[in-house]
């Protein structure tokens, strides 16, 4: 039922109006309800869980359950959180002065119980807007039962000269104040087991307990949790009572195909309009930039058990298009576009990113960023050439072969990263054969795309081992794999 919030100022009003008392659960489920049959998406801005979380927590609030949302980092867990209050009533009417968002026609603290009974219909309430209605907060070994639930409060007990014997001396925790609203605790297992253990009257019996003081107040909250695989970390792991105490364990995942991974990082990356407008990015730039992500996830040396934030892909774009506005900007030049060598601007968006085994402790992050590039390029090629096979037929011939013939009798070609547009596009055409190659296989590239293709072919044969590249430090070299070599025989 939608009321008139601007008219209905007292107790006596909103009963005149009709107004029925709904749990939050209750409300969740019904909006949801109406939002399934409207055909409208509950949960937007949120790509790649359609088919998986989404339709598990759908269920979940439609069963009225405390959540558990388990996932490794930059899954999105805390944002699904957030989106379910809109889920919510516009407004919800409160018992004004209440320190606990009563109910005015069920009140629960001290406070409401005695303003009604001496003000009766003449009760004023105000009216709680749903975005007010969202209580978060991180789990730290340093949060205390105080915090959540609440404590004593000394100076309240000097100011009403009352006994700590009297519940009104208690000041309430994040929880009780959270009452008829979403609270959400992110990184659970890092909250100390007895912390959680005060946490399990409120989910099952709905009293809350303060030194000494037991209180029965029948809190009506929707509980969300967050979550790493327990064997994340050793800090700590979900008690098995609490977990026992939520309804529902939903498990989040990682993009699973690149174009979700393109949709995330569009709409996440923190761009502004000088930036957009000065660089222009082609597609493949696009897709090697997820599929850098897609690599890390699988590398032997990236730790599995930590993951790969999806912040990864979207700070490592900023990065991408930052190096090649700097370079524009260093040359005076309103519009340039990505190259392949800007991608060496990305690695400290990576190597921020991702946590290493031993081995990759070994290796240094800085090679292991370079490593995922060039596995990326490399799983990218055969979607646009011919694949390089690893035992090929002696003596046969190759499609790349007189590429290749090209850079032996050649010092090679070198692309630096301040190299204006021209010079860069001019290194690149003055090979024929490379020009030949995106002729045969991709005829329909577009001008702006076709130099970061050439360069992609060339870098696609580097880690194919049919050239050679040397990193400077103002850009790098590209020159055949031994011709070099055999000429100073």
């Amino acid at each position: 039922m939608k009321l008139d919030h601007k008219k209905i100022k007292t107790l006596g009003a909103l009963k005149k109006a009709g107004y029925q008392s709904i749990s939050i659960k209750d409300e969740l489920r019904n909006n949801l309800r109406e939002r399934i049959k409207e055909g409208k998406d509950s949960f937007f801005g949120v790509w790649g869980y359609e088919d998986s979380v989404i339709p598990e927590l759908e269920r979940a609030i439609l069963s009225r359950h405390n959540i558990n949302l388990l996932g490794l980092r930059g899954q999105a867990k805390t944002r699904l959180a957030r989106l379910m209050v809109h889920l919510l009533d516009e407004y919800i009417p409160v018992v004004e002065g209440s320190e606990i968002n009563d109910d005015p026609m069920k009140p629960i603290s001290r406070y409401s119980r005695q303003l009604i009974e001496e003000k009766g219909d003449e009760t004023p309430i105000f009216w709680l807007h749903r975005d007010e209605r969202f209580y978060e907060k991180l789990a730290t070994p340093d949060v205390t039962v105080a915090d959540l639930i609440g404590d004593v409060d000394p100076i309240k007990a000097a100011n009403l000269k009352l006994s700590y014997a009297d519940d009104r001396v208690i000041h309430f925790g994040m929880i009780p104040r959270a009452n008829r609203c979403i609270f959400v605790i992110n990184e659970l297992p890092d909250l100390q087991a007895r912390i959680q253990v005060s946490l399990f009257n409120i989910l099952q019996e709905g009293d809350i307990q303060i030194r000494g003081f037991k209180l029965r107040l029948p809190l009506d909250i929707q509980f969300v949790f967050t979550a790493n695989p327990e064997d994340y970390t050793n800090r700590g792991s979900i008690v098995t009572p609490l977990k026992d105490r939520i309804g529902s364990q939903i498990l989040t995942h990682y993009p699973k195909e690149i174009a979700t991974a393109r949709k995330i990082t569009a709409q996440e990356a923190r761009l502004d309009k000088n930036q957009t407008d000065t660089v222009y990015v082609p597609n493949l730039a696009l897709d090697l930039l997820e599929q850098i992500s897609f690599e890390a996830r699988t590398s032997e040396f990236v730790d599995a058990k930590s993951g790969v934030s999806a912040r990864t892909s979207i700070t490592a774009y900023e990065n991408l298009l930052s190096t090649a506005e700097r370079r524009a900007l260093s040359q005076g030049i309103d519009k340039t576009s990505v190259r392949l060598s800007d991608f060496m601007g990305v690695i400290p968006a990576i190597t921020g990113k991702i946590e290493l085994v031993y081995e990759g402790e070994q290796e240094g992050a800085d090679t292991v960023a370079l490593m995922l590039i060039d596995d990326a390029i490399k799983s990218l090629f055969p979607n646009y050439f011919p694949a390089i096979l690893k035992l090929e037929q002696k003596d046969s011939d190759g499609p790349y072969d007189d590429l290749i013939l090209w850079f032996f009798d050649r010092e090679g070609i070198e692309l630096l990263d301040d190299q204006t547009d021209v010079e860069y596009q001019e290194a690149l055409d003055s090979i024929p054969p490379l020009q030949e190659l995106i002729g045969k296989h991709q005829p329909k590239v577009s001008k702006s795309d076709s130099y970061f293709l050439k360069e992609f072919l060339l870098w696609g044969l580097v880690v194919n081992k049919k050239l050679s590249k040397h990193r400077y430090t103002k850009g790098y070299k590209l020159k055949d794999l031994y011709g070099g070599f055999i000429s100073k025989l």
